[in-house]
């Protein structure tokens, strides 16, 4: 990930200046790199170091996804709509 790209991210996804360990900044760098590895997978079927390494980030997205849902419902919900992620 490209400093320029992780910044976009941050910017886009920040609840205030300089935020950048909110729920919705975490669940956004994760789910870039989720996309970002599974099209490397797509390419590299037998590559199961890297897929130990997506699930395990699919697993930190989801307990974050967890926290958010039960400390703020509408948060939750924006950030699946703007991330186009189903529930």
């Amino acid at each position: 990930m490209d400093k320029d790209v992780k910044a976009a991210i941050i910017a886009e996804y920040a609840t205030h200046e300089g935020d950048t360990g909110s729920p919705e900044v975490q669940i956004a760098l994760l789910s870039w790199r989720i996309n970002h590895l599974t099209e490397h997978l797509k390419v590299h079927a037998k590559d199961f170091h890297s897929r130990r390494g997506l699930l395990q980030m699919v697993g930190s997205r989801r307990s974050l996804l967890n926290y958010l849902k039960e400390k703020d419902i509408e948060r939750y919900r924006q950030l699946l709509a703007k991330l186009e992620l189903r529930k």
